[in-house]
């Protein structure tokens, strides 16, 4: 059987639920490719209590867990909740096809910890994500999804490529908001969520760009149209305190 257990946000986060079925597990994997942790593979073993292997992207995409899984019980642990990723999606769909019993352990993910900042969670669009620019290649197809919230008034939660590092992020958000031809005004950058050092703010981008102690991991948010409460919860985010 295979187990997809979600780890939450903090190395605290894990559900009952989780550590019931990683004791019953003979293999335990981790993914790392899809998040900059906010605490080390160390604490993570000590808070499970046993220890694991640590996968990347093109070990969990070949599926041999599920080979794996087929004769003894498995578990992939995944930070925030297991679904947020495609490939996750494509090893239940493998499951399936092949007859192997899976179980998905949920746990806390970006999207409910967003709901810190005072935005209200049904009035997001889509979710984009950004990856890191290369010399010959700069893809912004990011901000034409940020277009296409904010012409139906929706914030745009902007996901962050794993090792970009937060000046560039601005400096890319920048370049590509221009490019678009979107007027941007003070953009909400969460750190950490759902860890002890979480922190929100609530700048311009050239305010932003002054910050140099920001947590991994971080995620953009470019608000749509604000409610008034909205409006006063971020504003209280917007006292500088670094």
């Amino acid at each position: 059987m295979l187990y997809l257990i979600g780890l939450g946000l903090s190395e605290r986060g894990i559900s009952k639920e989780g550590l019931d079925a990683i004791e019953k597990c003979k293999k335990i994997y981790l993914e790392n490719y899809t998040v900059d942790f906010p605490y080390t593979e160390h604490q993570l073993e000590e808070m499970i209590g046993k220890k694991f292997k640590v996968l990347n992207r093109a070990q969990v995409e070949n599926l041999s867990i599920i080979d794996e899984a087929e004769k003894l019980n498995v578990a992939l642990l995944i930070y925030g909740s297991p679904l947020s990723a495609t490939t996750h999606i494509t090893i239940i769909n493998e499951c399936r096809e092949s007859g192997i019993k899976y179980k998905v352990v949920y746990s806390a993910s970006i999207f409910d910890a967003v709901a810190e900042t005072g935005l209200q969670l049904y009035k997001f669009g889509k979710v984009s994500s950004m990856p890191a620019w290369q010399k010959s290649f700069e893809p912004d197809s990011f901000m034409e999804i940020v277009k296409q919230n904010l012409s139906i008034e929706a914030h745009s939660l902007i996901l962050i490529d794993i090792g970009l590092e937060f000046n560039k992020a601005l400096n890319q958000l920048k370049i590509a908001a221009k490019k678009h031809e979107i007027q941007l005004g003070k953009i909400a950058v969460c750190q950490a969520l759902g860890t002890k050092n979480r922190k929100i703010m609530y700048r311009t981008i050239e305010e932003a760009l002054e910050y140099s102690g920001v947590l991994k991991p971080y995620c953009i948010i470019i608000p749509g149209k604000l409610h008034f409460l909205e409006k006063e919860i971020l504003e209280g985010f917007s006292k500088r305190k670094d």
